[in-house]
């Protein structure tokens, strides 16, 4: 139990909602519904300035895959391994894409990366992978090289579904073990059609109405839900247009069940974090709710003529959890009680 103190009321210890909901469960991830991929060190430094700016509410992917120059892998890994570890990444919300399956250079990623950087790193991105043997065996050399660095924790496990194969096994990948985001690849997963679909539909509205998108998508995201993994929607390539941005996000969460979605370009990052953020109503009937809840142990309350019950609580302290991790205000009583 977490002692908590409230004002006004004799009670001095209050089981916290992640004790009380979840026991004996694994939670569903709550991390941020917006992640910006880098490749430079200029650009890398860029993005973490902004991270510290804005107080965390975003994820960097440190980009080893494209960010790397032909015949520098080595100095590029290294180049992250320094970045993870310097004093601008305060916040630790930075991941690494590494190279893919068919690419010498990614056993040499892991192999720096992962001693040099895996007590801060916040996740390892696997990307094109055409099999879901493919992501085990990495998974399982990552695995073998955080105990072989004594590492004691696990690092999350982000894989790309942008291909045919992938897409056919996206439920075995999403069962793996470490595993905590599937990421939709849109414009590799059009290039492995071979023309079938149009290069249109590498924006809106095509992305969401072409009949093999949406499958794909909506495929994704029931084998990352049914999994207990966060599924998470391609960048939109209107760089500058923050309202493309929005609307794309917007679709993206509430018509296919995205939780998360990338960006390219820093302007793009608040719109995903607007688009993607609870209602603010229902971030204020979240907070008295669970507030009541707590009151009488989690126990079944009637809120609004209505009946709440852990069933809901869990729905709730999702919904309060990611209104603090996209800056939208939280009840002072909620905030005190629960993330202080």
């Amino acid at each position: 139990m977490e002692q908590i103190r409230i004002k006004g009321t004799s009670m001095s210890k209050l089981t916290h909602p992640r004790e009380a909901l979840f026991e004996g469960e694994k939670p569903f991830p709550i991390i941020p519904a917006c992640e910006h991929f880098a490749g430079s060190e200029k650009l890398i430094t860029k993005a973490l300035e902004l991270q510290n700016k804005l107080g965390g509410l975003f994820d960097i992917t440190m980009d080893c895959e494209d960010g790397a120059q032909t015949g520098k892998e080595k100095e590029h890994a290294e180049l992250i391994v320094r970045l993870q570890n310097s004093e601008l990444n305060k916040h630790k919300m930075s991941g690494v894409r590494i190279h893919d399956y068919t690419n010498s250079f990614w056993k040499q990623d892991v192999d720096i990366i992962v001693p040099g950087a895996g007590e801060k790193i916040a996740y390892i991105t696997i990307p094109k992978p055409t099999r879901a043997a493919q992501v085990e065996e990495m998974i399982t050399y990552i695995q073998k090289a955080v105990q072989k660095a004594g590492i004691k924790r696990e690092i999350p496990i982000h894989v790309l579904i942008e291909t045919n194969g992938a897409l056919q096994e996206v439920e075995k990948i999403a069962a793996l073990p470490w595993l905590q985001v599937l990421d939709f690849g849109l414009m590799d997963f059009i290039s492995g059609h071979h023309g079938a679909i149009p290069a249109s539909c590498m924006k809106s509205p095509g992305q969401f109405e072409h009949e093999l998108l949406r499958r794909g998508k909506a495929n994704l995201v029931a084998a990352a839900l049914a999994n207990g993994v966060i599924p998470a929607h391609n960048v939109t390539l209107d760089l500058k247009n923050q309202y493309q941005t929005y609307k794309d996000a917007k679709r993206a969460h509430d018509d296919f069940g995205f939780l998360r979605m990338w960006s390219i370009y820093p302007t793009q990052i608040q719109a995903i974090l607007d688009a993607m953020a609870p209602d603010y109503s229902e971030v204020q009937t979240a907070a008295e709710i669970l507030i009541q809840a707590q009151n009488v142990e989690w126990g079944p309350i009637q809120y609004a003529g209505d009946l709440h019950d852990r069933a809901t609580y869990r729905y709730f302290w999702e919904i309060l959890q990611k209104a603090k991790l996209t800056g939208i205000s939280i009840p002072e009583e909620a905030n005190k009680r629960f993330f202080s």
